[in-house]
């Protein structure tokens, strides 16, 4: 027997739990928690990630049109909590969780070192769907941890305890 609900916020278990990191046009870097995501492309590569327009980070990916997902692995969980319960407006966070950064080769933004996958992204479309708005961007580059390929130097995410 199933009983009818009038809502439920996360309709979709598991979710992915991601950082989307980003840099405004002066140079800061931020850095939020992000769990409305998905593949929408194989060709071309394309993803989403949704940003609730009150998010700090959610004007800088709106202006620069770039960002990056950065998957996060289990050993991480701290940082993606801290991530996604403080403001970029109010401290900066990257700094404060002492996270090496690297320059993306394709867009200018941070690459989180830390987290083993770095998917640089630009953004081709946007979808208000209520309390998100949902930015679709096209991966120009990926960067991947040298322990993830397997022996045929083909990536095995398998190998990633994902939060």
């Amino acid at each position: 027997m199933k009983k009818e609900l009038e809502t439920l916020k996360n309709c979709i278990q598991p979710r992915p739990n991601l950082i989307v990191s980003c840099r405004d046009q002066k140079g800061k870097d931020n850095a939020l928690a992000v769990a409305y995501a998905g593949n929408c492309s194989y060709d071309p590569p394309m993803l989403m990630v949704g940003i609730v327009p009150s998010r700090y980070s959610y004007s800088i990916v709106k202006e620069t049109g770039v960002f990056v997902v950065n998957l996060v692995p289990k050993e991480l969980e701290k940082e993606y909590y801290y991530l996604g319960s403080h403001s970029g407006r109010d401290e900066n966070k990257i700094k404060n969780l002492n996270l090496e950064v690297k320059d993306g080769i394709e867009v200018n933004v941070p690459l989180l070192v830390d987290f083993p996958v770095n998917i640089e992204c630009r953004v081709v479309d946007s979808i208000l769907t209520g309390s998100h708005e949902m930015f679709i961007g096209k991966v120009e580059r990926v960067h991947v941890a040298e322990e993830l390929f397997d022996d045929e130097r083909k990536v095995d995410l398998s190998k990633i305890k994902l939060l």
